[in-house]
């Protein structure tokens, strides 16, 4: 069973890329914003898997949540800055 965690937490390893080139390459700040919510969730199931690999998912549970909080309001705060900024320059 362990090795299936294991393949599960490569995986998601993998699909984290997938929105990291987004924001890299992103055509505007909003696609970019969206790929960074979408690493937070997945790094998010990402530390539950590591956390059930080690059987002590009670653990992580407090990064998991402090993680999360961070994450929402990181973009929230960049989202609001970017909308303040399109404001300032009409």
């Amino acid at each position: 069973m362990e090795n299936f965690y294991l393949f599960i937490a490569i995986t998601l390893i993998i699909i984290i890329l997938v929105p990291f080139y987004r924001v890299l390459v992103g055509p505007t700040i909003f696609d970019r914003l969206l790929s960074v919510g979408a690493i937070g969730t997945k790094t998010i199931v990402l530390i539950c898997v590591v956390g059930v690999i080690f059987g002590r998912i009670e653990l992580f549970v407090d990064i998991i949540l402090t993680y999360a909080v961070l994450n929402f309001i990181a973009l929230v705060v960049i989202a609001r800055y970017f909308q303040n900024r399109e404001s300032m320059n009409e």
